[in-house]
C-alpha cells in the first residue's frame, strides 16, 4: 500500500509540474528513478502477465495457456538509445508515443494504446525492475542509409 501510494504521489507531481511552464518543466534533466534489480524486473514481467501480449528480443518467456501468441516486441536492434526515461514512460503512459507501424489490434479507434495501464497496481520497485530487466535487451544499430548519388 505505501509503494502504491508512493507511485501515486510521483505521477501525481509529475502532472503538476506540468501547469507551469509546460516547455522547461518537461525537460528530463533532473528526474531518475532507483536503479531496479533486472531478475526481480524478469519476475514481475512475468508476474504482471506483460509477456501476454509482449515478447522480448532473445529471450524465451513462458506461454499463458489459452493465449494468443504476443504481438509486440520489445528489444532487439533500434536505431537510437531506448533511454532509462522512456522506459519508464513506455510502462507508465503507454499511449504518450506509439511506434510506427503498429498492428491495428494493439491500437484503439481514438490511436489509444490497448496496453493495460498498471499505475494503480505496479509499485515504484517493480517498475524500476522491469526498466532495469528490459533495459539491455535493446541493441542500438546504425542505420543502413542509402544516400542518394548525383550527376
Amino acid at each position: 500500500m505505501k509503494a502504491r501510494n508512493t507511485l501515486t504521489l510521483i505521477l501525481f507531481s509529475l502532472f503538476a509540474l506540468t501547469a507551469c511552464d509546460q516547455e522547461a518543466r518537461m525537460s528530463q534533466k533532473g528526474f531518475r528513478l532507483p536503479d531496479g534489480d533486472a531478475e526481480a524486473g524478469r519476475e514481475a514481467f512475468l508476474y504482471m502477465q506483460c509477456h501476454q501480449c509482449h515478447t522480448i528480443a532473445g529471450e524465451q518467456l513462458p506461454g499463458i495457456p489459452g493465449q494468443e501468441p504476443p504481438y509486440v516486441e520489445l528489444g532487439g536492434k533500434v536505431t537510437q538509445v531506448k533511454t532509462y526515461g522512456e522506459l519508464v514512460t513506455a510502462i507508465i503512459n503507454p499511449s504518450h508515443e506509439l511506434a510506427a507501424g503498429y498492428a491495428e489490434e494493439v491500437v484503439s479507434d481514438d490511436g489509444e494504446s490497448k496496453m493495460y495501464v498498471y499505475n494503480d497496481h505496479m509499485t515504484v520497485k517493480e517498475l524500476t525492475d522491469i526498466v532495469m530487466f528490459l533495459h539491455p535487451y535493446y541493441d542500438v544499430v546504425v542505420p543502413n542509409f542509402r544516400y542518394p548519388v548525383y550527376p
